[in-house]
């Protein structure tokens, strides 16, 4: 049985932080893709498209037929524990620093054996599968208890393949977000330690901001992401304490690009979504990637919550969807930046948002609470990619099939 995690120690200052050591790095460009939905938190394998053999190890032939045409296709997560091992001495750094570590054999319906890690209360037998993304950011299987046990996040395993906010201290940019208070209560729920909420000019009041400072284990700060200095001595007060930053800061403002006569919404609409994310990165980016190996509250990970139409502009919010897709592009080099220390960048897409900025766009769409949930069940499950709510879901979808359909798409719904 997984004995309940306790909170770590207080940390002595004056040692050195442990080096945060990977597994192993090195894919191929076919297993590039069980990382890929990993990523989003699918279980799926390679199928060949010609005689149905489901593939594992992800190769570039098919085993039976040899044909090249492996779609990857979800398969059921569940199968049979047929033998299994324990790792107590490794020549590689990270296993050998973990060790022991479990490791087994499954064998799932469709006859495939996959090698996979082992949560600890795991046993011969019918099992659970999940595609998890481990501390370099590669996909791997762990195999689950069929059914839920206590403590069961707790596993030492399971943890490492992770990024759960439990006794881990957070920092979220913006406190004056619509989201900012469920993200708050949400992130207190999952056992986070701490949670740290920045605050750009304090000495303008605004509505909940009493509740959320008399709220226990919470913190408002300093923080302006559009000022270079304030986010440098936030950094210099927070940064060897945060161990998960949710940017939720935002500016968006409705038209397009001829809706408008000058620059100034657009200049500040790259100035928070793009170069706030930036100034944040340069200020906060290399501490955490220097704590990435410091036990049960490490630097876990990095979450940046963006529009859907980063992928794909919506006219109607031209200059939004613009600095999105800076965003996009930054957080993509951010998680190379913060991988060499196993902290993990999610990205969460999102459709309009409840608030006044979407006051004429139609339903459904997203309350602060669902944005939230889907925070901390992505940092739990250790996901890269989340896509929050069914207009977010359905344009990333539309975008995979063809984005230049989804364009024209979306340039005839803004020209109705």
């Amino acid at each position: 049985m997984t004995e309940p995690l306790q909170p770590p120690a207080k940390k002595n200052p004056q040692l050195r932080s442990p080096l945060a050591f990977l597994p192993p790095v090195p894919r191929s460009r076919a297993a590039l893709g069980l990382t890929a939905r990993a990523a989003e938190g699918r279980f799926a394998l390679q199928q060949c498209a010609e005689c149905g053999a489901v593939q594992y190890p992800p190769r570039d032939a098919c085993c039976k037929c040899l044909s090249t045409d492996l779609p990857w296709t979800d398969q059921p997560p569940h199968g049979e524990l047929i033998a299994e091992t324990t790792v107590r001495i490794s020549p590689d750094l990270y296993f050998r620093n973990q060790s022991p570590w479990r490791m087994g054999t499954v064998r799932l319906a469709s006859g495939v054996s996959v090698l996979c890690h082992l949560h600890g209360d795991v046993r011969k037998g019918p099992v659970r599968l999940a595609l998890l993304l481990d501390r370099a950011g590669q996909g791997t299987i762990m195999a689950l208890p069929e059914q839920e046990v206590p403590n069961m996040a707790d596993d030492p395993q399971l943890r490492e393949l992770g990024t759960s906010p439990k006794h881990r201290r957070v920092l979220i940019t913006d406190a004056r977000a619509a989201n900012a208070p469920a993200l708050v209560r949400a992130l207190l729920d999952a056992g986070a330690a701490m949670v740290f909420v920045g605050e750009s000019e304090g000495w303008r009041r605004w509505p909940g901001r009493a509740a959320l400072d008399a709220m226990e284990r919470v913190e408002i700060v300093p923080l302006d992401v559009t000022d270079s200095a304030s986010v440098r001595e936030a950094a210099g007060t927070l940064g060897g304490k945060t161990d998960i930053l949710i940017n939720n800061a935002v500016f968006l403002r409705p038209g397009g690009a001829l809706d408008r006569s000058d620059t100034v919404f657009a200049q500040q609409e790259l100035e928070v979504n793009y170069l706030g994310l930036m100034r944040l990165a340069q200020a906060f980016g290399p501490a955490m990637r220097a704590r990435g190996g410091d036990g049960i509250n490490s630097a876990a990970a990095w979450v940046n919550i963006l529009s859907a139409n980063a992928l794909a502009a919506d006219p109607t919010h031209a200059g939004y969807s613009a600095a999105s897709a800076a965003a996009l592009s930054l957080t993509q080099s951010l998680r190379a930046d913060l991988r060499g220390g196993g902290v993990r960048v999610m990205t969460v897409l999102t459709g309009p948002t409840d608030d006044e900025w979407y006051a004429e766009a139609p339903p459904p769409k997203l309350a602060p609470r669902a944005v939230a949930r889907a925070i901390v069940d992505g940092l739990e499950r250790g996901l890269e990619e989340v896509a929050c709510g069914d207009i977010a879901r359905d344009l990333v979808e539309r975008w995979r099939q063809d984005a230049k359909v989804l364009e024209r798409e979306l340039a005839e719904g803004a020209g109705r």
